[in-house]
């Protein structure tokens, strides 16, 4: 027996396959990938002295302050909170600076200097639509 589909999420479905659906989710999400996040000329310099001299905990220190870490972790974020735990996490520190080596300078610089994901754009921009009256009506 098949289920039957919610009256609205039906609809979507039609639209979706009828009739411009992604240049209309074009005006809603204009999501357009921004250019490269700019690295601090200093901060890089620290980063490049701490790799080359191999000190650990100076190199993630500066790293961390980067607005994107070059290493997809689960224990970055808790890293960036609490600057005192690189000292109390040797093993952590040891394996996330043995990826960095691995990865060398370059690509350190390329995956930190990355453009912010389009995905991570679209949280405002629904209200932002909304709010120009794009419905001929003021909905907030």
């Amino acid at each position: 027996m098949r289920k039957k589909i919610n009256y609205w999420t039906q609809l979507s479905i039609d639209y979706a396959g009828q009739r411009s659906y992604l240049d209309d989710l074009f005006k809603v999400y204009p999501t357009i990938p921004e250019g490269i996040r700019d690295i601090d000329s200093i901060l890089w310099k620290n980063i490049e002295k701490a790799f080359e001299l191999r000190e650990n905990v100076a190199l993630l220190e500066s790293i961390l302050r980067l607005d994107l870490f070059p290493i997809k972790d689960s224990y970055v974020a808790y890293l960036k909170r609490d600057k005192e735990a690189l000292k109390r996490n040797p093993a952590t520190v040891d394996r996330l600076c043995g990826r960095l080596y691995e990865m060398g300078l370059d690509e350190i610089f390329s995956r930190s200097s990355e453009p912010k994901e389009t995905n991570r754009q679209i949280g405002p921009l629904f209200k932002r639509w909304l709010n120009k009256k794009s419905l001929g009506v003021d909905m907030l």
